[in-house]
C-alpha cells in the first residue's frame, strides 16, 4: 500500500500593499485559503508589504471553493484602508525568506504600482433587460413589427411559418439595436469619470453589459450620481446592477517570479 506524503508547507501570497515603515506586522484574521483557518498576515520590507498565509505547496484547482477565499482575503485587506495590488491566484513561495527576497528585488516595481493605484477603487456595472418589458417596448416603438404581429395573430402557424420566422428576426434585430444603444450610452456616460475601464463577456441571455471601472475615490460620488441618472433614463425594461468599492482585480494581477537566486538579504532586511 502506497502512502501519499503530505505536501511541504509554504507561503501563499494574496496581494501587495502599502505599509508604514516601522509599524508592527498586521494580522487580518483566519482567512487563509484551504479551510485550515490559517492567519492572514503582512510581511513588510521598508514601506511595502505582502499579505500572506501558511499553505501547503500545491496546485489549488481553479474553482469557486478556492477562488472565493483568495478574493475575500484581498477584499478584507482593502477594507482595512490599504492600497492593494492583487497577486495572481495560487502564487506560493517556499518560505518567508523567499518572500522577503521577492520584496527586496521587486520593491521599486511594487512601489510604482502602489502609487498608481493609490486612492483608486474598482466599480462594477452589469446591465440586464426584462425580456417581457423590452419586447413590449419594441412592439410599441416599431410600427412594422406591430402590424406584422397583428396580421399573423389569428392565422394558422403552419401556413405562416416563414412570415413568423421573418418577424422573429426583425424582433431580434430591434432588440440587439436597443441593447447596443443602451450599452453605448452607459459607457459614454461613465468612462469619462474613470481612470480606466474594461468590458468583459456577458453571461446569461439577459445581460448586455458587464463592465468594470477604475475610479478615483474623489470621483466616486459623481460616478454614483451618473449611474442613478442612467437608471432613471433607461426604459423600464433595462436595469443596472452596480457594485462598488472592490479591489482592482480587473486592472492589476501581479505575476511574481519566485526565482530569487542571487538576491541577498542583510541584517537590516
Amino acid at each position: 500500500m502506497t502512502v501519499e506524503s503530505k505536501p511541504k508547507e509554504g507561503i501563499y501570497i494574496y496581494c501587495v500593499i502599502d505599509f508604514k515603515e516601522g509599524d508592527p506586522e498586521k494580522n487580518f484574521g483566519p482567512l487563509g485559503i484551504g479551510e485550515r483557518g490559517d492567519e492572514l498576515r503582512s510581511l513588510s520590507y521598508k514601506d511595502v508589504a505582502v499579505v500572506i498565509s501558511n499553505s501547503p505547496i500545491k496546485k489549488y484547482p481553479v474553482c469557486r471553493e478556492n477562488c472565493l477565499p483568495h478574493q475575500r482575503a484581498v477584499e478584507a485587506v482593502m477594507k482595512e484602508g490599504f492600497t492593494v495590488l492583487p497577486v495572481r491566484y495560487c502564487t506560493i513561495a517556499e518560505d518567508e525568506t523567499q518572500v522577503k527576497k521577492i520584496l527586496k528585488r521587486d520593491y521599486e516595481r511594487f512601489k510604482d504600482l502602489l502609487l498608481k493605484m493609490e486612492n483608486k477603487v474598482e466599480l462594477g456595472l452589469k446591465a440586464i433587460f426584462d425580456e417581457k418589458l423590452i419586447y413590449q417596448d419594441i412592439l410599441a416603438k416599431n410600427k412594422e413589427i406591430r402590424l406584422w404581429k397583428e396580421k399573423l395573430i389569428n392565422k394558422p402557424p403552419e401556413k405562416t411559418y416563414h412570415q413568423r420566422i421573418d418577424v422573429g428576426r426583425m424582433v431580434e434585430s430591434a432588440l440587439n439595436a436597443e441593447k447596443e444603444k443602451a450599452k453605448t450610452l452607459a459607457l459614454r456616460t461613465l468612462k469619462g469619470l474613470a481612470e480606466d475601464y474594461v468590458v468583459a463577456d456577458n453571461y446569461g441571455e439577459r445581460m448586455f453589459l458587464n463592465a468594470s471601472f477604475l475610479v478615483d475615490r474623489n470621483k466616486e460620488p459623481e460616478f454614483d450620481k451618473k449611474v442613478d441618472e442612467l437608471n432613471e433614463r433607461f426604459e423600464q425594461g433595462l436595469k443596472l446592477k452596480y457594485v462598488g468599492e472592490m479591489p482592482p482585480f480587473n486592472f492589476v494581477c501581479l505575476e511574481i517570479d519566485l526565482d530569487v537566486e542571487g538576491v541577498e538579504l542583510d541584517a537590516t532586511d
